[in-house]
Parts: structure tokens; sequence; C-alpha cells
């Protein structure tokens, strides 16, 4: 790939981005525990399509700056990052792209900031209006100690779990939470074993999926591995905001999403058996008014667009197609 690598300065804190082509500008926001490689599949075919495509390592992460203090990881940070890096990049506008992660963030920057978003694309996890995912104290009730969000609320111990060796765990997880997972044929939450570590709650992949090679691997690992025994540590400040998030983000409640947007997830998602996402995922026309699809990838599991890039890309260019059509035609 021919893409362009550069630190940018946002609020603050200097993010690395990976950008190729020109014209309208697409911006694609990776989850936990990624990094900009996640969407390594999704530039040529956006580049050929005419787009700008820029996908930087988020707060916290990889080749990004990583701030001390666990309290600058709240969704308004986020979406402050987001709106900070369209006009850094010199540009007014942005379709948005999220995965896991970057989906609350993408949906987030449309719910607040709709003039700065031509359009929005969730990847496995849908909207979820106005904090975006429930508390873990609701969590903790609903799911146990063992919930990996739950897990990940304490300071330090997931992050010295799975800094111990990142390859290793990016190998587990990858294979664990995605359609290929051969320990299970249905989508299954992320637990933690009573006494046990996040490791444990993760298959050895011993053998990796056809989507996914040794140098996958390889790069996600040595860019998290930049920050030590911290190579985690920003990601999972993202999950140990979610109660703050619950009040931050308490003035928009009511609110939807108004601008048009897309949704997919694959069938195996650990996302799709979590309390509520039936229901949710039933009333998205009503959050979303201006839905264009709703999308279900059969045998896909969490990690949407590196398991299966063509359909995601299909996706994308038909949805970017659809928000071309409307603006032309007003």
């Amino acid at each position: 790939m021919n893409v362009e690598h550069r630190d940018v300065e946002v609020n603050g804190v200097r993010l690395h981005v990976a950008e190729q082509g020109s014209g309208p500008l697409v911006l694609l926001l990776h989850g936990f525990p990624e990094t900009w490689y996640s969407w390594r599949h999704q530039f040529a075919p956006l580049v050929e399509a005419g787009y700008r495509v820029v996908a930087p390592d988020q707060r916290g992460y990889a080749r990004s700056d990583q701030p001390e203090d666990a309290g600058a990881y709240t969704l308004p940070d986020l979406v402050g990052d987001v709106v900070a890096l369209i006009a850094a990049l010199g540009e007014k506008e942005a379709v948005l792209v999220g995965h896991d992660w970057g989906a609350p963030v993408a949906w987030s920057t449309a719910m607040m900031r709709p003039d700065l978003v031509r359009g929005v694309v969730g990847l496995s996890v849908p909207p979820f209006p106005p904090a975006m995912m429930p508390a873990p104290s609701v969590s903790r009730r609903i799911y146990g100690e063992g919930f990996y969000q739950v897990y990940f609320q304490e300071p330090g111990v997931a992050d010295a779990e799975l800094a111990a060796d990142p390859a290793s765990f990016l190998r587990r997880v990858l294979v664990g939470a995605s359609g290929d997972n051969p320990e299970t044929d249905q989508a299954r939450l992320w637990m933690v074993p009573e006494g046990g570590t996040l490791l444990d709650g993760l298959p050895p992949a011993d053998e990796l999926p056809s989507w996914l090679t040794e140098e996958d691997v390889a790069v996600f690992a040595r860019d998290h591995a930049r920050h030590g025994a911290r190579a985690f540590t920003g990601g999972l400040n993202w999950y140990r905001n979610i109660e703050r998030n619950q009040t931050l983000m308490s003035p928009f409640q009511g609110r939807g999403i108004d601008v048009p947007a897309l949704y997919m997830v694959g069938d195996m998602d650990l996302v799709t058996v979590m309390r509520g996402i039936p229901e949710l995922r039933k009333a998205l026309p009503l959050l979303v008014p201006r839905l264009h699809a709703d999308v279900t990838l059969p045998g896909c599991g969490h990690w949407t667009q590196q398991e299966r890039p063509e359909e995601v890309n299909t996706a994308l260019l038909d949805f970017l197609g659809h928000v071309e059509a409307r603006e032309a035609a007003r």
C-alpha cells in the first residue's frame, strides 16, 4: 500500500495518521485493541473510488500519544479529537466509519456535530444515544464480575496481563472474537473465568484464520509495544470512562442521529448476544431516521472489516454513492 504516515496535533495530543488519496474525506476510526492497520483492506478501494482516506491511531493507541490521566479518554475528548482532526486535515466535513469503540465515537460525533458529518457508518456496535454504551454498574448486574468490560475497570490489572506478551494476546483475541473461533460455532461474550485472567477466556490460537497473517499480528503488536508496560492502557482507559460518559453525555438525551447512516455487523459478533441489542437494532430507524441499511454478515465475527473486507468495501462504496446522490439531488 502506498500509504503516507505523519503526525497531527489535536487538542494537545499527537495523533499518528495513515492517509492516501484525494477527494472527499473518509475518516476511519478503529476500536480496541486495534490500530490504523485494521483498515488496511479499505484504503485501495476507497482511494480508487475517488476519496481521501485517513485512519488515525486514536488517542492512547499505538503510535499516538497516550495521556497519563485516565480521565482524558471520555467520549467528549474522543469526539473532540475527530472534530480537531477534520480541521487539521484542512477539511470542513467527512464521512465517518467506525468499528468497535470507533463506532461509538463516530455515532457520537454525528450526533453532536452533524454539521461536520456527511454520513456515518458503524461496524459491530450500533448507536445507543446518548452515552453509546451501557454503564459498567449496569453490566456488572447483568453479566457479573467476569464480563470483560467490568474486569477492565480496575487500573493496572488488565494492563499488566495484556502488556506481558502483546503478540500472544492479540493472536488470541483476534481469533477468539472472530467467526473462526475453533471452540464455538456461535457468538459468545468475552468472560473471565472466576479466579482466572483475561487470556483464560480466550482460545490458544495455535492456527490463524485465512484473513489474518503472522505479519498482521506482528504489525499490531509492534505498534502497541511502543508503550511498554502501558501497551494497552490507553485503550483500557476508554472503558474506564464509560460510567462517567453517562453524565457527560446526558445533555444529549433524546437526541437522535440525523445524518445518512449505515450499520453492519457479523452474526457471530459478540456484540449481537449482549442484552438489549436485538431490541436496539429494531429501533434503529427511530434512532437514525436516515438509515440507509442494516446489514448482517453471515459467519462474520467481531473484526468486521478484516474478516469480510470485500463485503464491507462493497457496502461502504454503495453507501458513499448514496450520500453523493442525496447531496447532488438537493
